[in-house]
């Protein structure tokens, strides 16, 4: 499939008008026109020329002559311009020649971040997730599994030749205060200890200071492997093709999900703010993140959030003692001052679940933490 007949292409030119703030989007530095290169995103492309990425799709206007006039393609030129009225526009010039569809540059280079993209699920229930099947044992009754291994599976109907991913539970989502008009929800790593059965497969309620309180919103597993079927039986027996890590007894089987992300969405600010949204969890790192990595945030689809929405990252302010104030007083009674909130990076969602969403870094100024709050980008 081609990106445009040459008929087309002849006579074709986009218009972007910079809606409403005009000059005041553009960045001091800008070019007055840039070709477009291989290996370009639609985030750095917006960033040559906008204070705020995100507000690519914003100023993009529909052609009704292009199929999908968010794609653009390297040689497309794109050129600053001051039409009647008054307001900046950037228009592309497409390349006069025919451009295989699949050469569409994207969002944001997925081939460097790849890694980091990690196939997440969220189960509503620990019933949906505890009644999949489940890894009992391993070739030659090794303890763990590594591939190229036979690994045997409890519970799994399946013909030879077909291949599962082997997943692990990595947090539990609960919210708490619902009733009081606020929704602050956190996530409590789990166990993953999955060898011991009384473990977090089986347990009722999960603790870490909040033991059998609040609503559970959906239990978090990570991909961490995939198996191909040799022998159907009960254990089948299959062989563990590619793993992340050490695979285990009780590490569960879930069909492949060969697209676990889209990479066709287009950064945009969200038009609301969920309730007391925040960072809640991580997918590399124990204590914070940077650029480029993975969080989990504490709404979803059911809030309003969809892909491509990006928030900016608050890091709370602390609350510290007045000692100029308290000077003199005991420091039971010292005034106390919350300092305010500071900027630290932006966020794009690139895949959401009812009540929790996944988003990306895509800038810092310094470690993201959990709890760090988002808010409406400026």
């Amino acid at each position: 499939m081609l990106k445009k007949s040459l008929a087309l292409v002849a006579g074709l030119s986009v218009a972007f008008a910079v809606f409403a703030a005009g000059s005041n989007l553009l960045r001091q530095n800008h070019p007055d026109a840039y070709t477009v290169h291989k290996g370009d995103t639609l985030w750095g492309i917006s960033a040559r020329f906008l204070k705020k990425p995100w507000l690519w799709p914003e100023i993009w206007q529909a052609n009704p002559q292009v199929k999908n006039p968010h794609l653009i393609y390297p040689g497309d030129l794109l050129s600053l311009d001051y039409l009647g009225s008054g307001q900046p526009t950037l228009v592309l010039k497409p390349r006069a020649t025919a451009t295989p569809l699949g050469s569409a540059i994207t969002t944001i280079p997925l081939a460097d971040i790849q890694t980091y993209l990690k196939d997440l699920r969220v189960f509503p229930d620990r019933q949906a997730l505890t009644s999949t099947p489940y890894v009992v044992g391993f070739e030659n009754n090794q303890s763990l599994g590594v591939p190229g291994q036979f690994v045997y599976v409890m519970n799994l109907k399946a013909s030879p030749g077909e291949r599962f991913a082997v997943v692990r539970p990595t947090h539990v989502f609960t919210t708490f205060n619902e009733d009081a008009g606020s929704r602050d929800q956190i996530a409590q790593p789990l166990d993953n200890n999955v060898d011991l059965y009384n473990g977090p497969w089986h347990r009722d309620t999960i603790g870490d200071g909040h033991l059998g309180k609040g609503h559970t919103l959906g239990y978090e597993v990570q991909v961490i492997g995939t198996i191909e079927v040799l022998r159907g039986s009960d254990p089948t027996t299959t062989m563990l093709r590619s793993s992340t890590m050490e695979i285990r007894k009780g590490d569960r089987i879930l069909p492949l999900d060969t697209k676990p992300y889209d990479a066709n969405y287009y950064p945009h600010a969200p038009k609301t703010l969920p309730p007391n949204m925040r960072v809640i969890a991580f997918t590399d790192a124990m204590n914070a993140v940077g650029s480029k990595q993975v969080v989990a945030l504490s709404a979803g689809s059911a809030e309003g959030v969809n892909d491509g929405q990006t928030y900016a990252i608050y890091q709370p302010g602390a609350r510290i003692i007045d000692e100029i104030a308290s000077s003199g007083f005991d420091h039971t009674f010292s005034k106390k001052v919350k300092l305010p909130a500071e900027f630290i990076g932006h966020v794009m969602v690139f895949r959401t679940f009812d009540h929790v969403s996944y988003g990306l870094i895509m800038d810092s100024q310094a470690p993201v933490h959990r709890g760090d709050m988002l808010r409406l980008p400026d």
